[in-house]
């Protein structure tokens, strides 16, 4: 299983799926659950997505990268204006 993906996102998507389902189908019930979590964890992982929290680590990262390259062709500009 990817470690990105809580498990209880699979147990609460499951539950909804299993509430839906007539209570008589008994094992039926439990090996289609078993199978969708087993399906949706190989979808998701395949996808390889990222949580939200490392999306907006990473967002932090990029806006402090644009700001130090913002900063340093100010300061190319400059230098390149006193040489001339």
């Amino acid at each position: 299983m990817n470690e990105r993906f809580n498990p209880a996102m699979f147990d609460d998507i499951a539950k909804k799926v299993m509430t839906a389902m007539p209570p008589q189908f008994g094992q039926v019930r439990e090996d289609f659950e078993k199978h969708l979590r087993e399906a949706m964890q190989s979808v998701l992982g395949r996808m390889n997505l990222v949580t939200r929290e490392e999306f907006e680590v990473q967002m932090q990262v990029l806006a402090k990268t644009r700001a130090d390259l913002e900063n340093m062709a100010d300061r190319l500009e400059k230098l390149e204006q006193e040489q001339n």
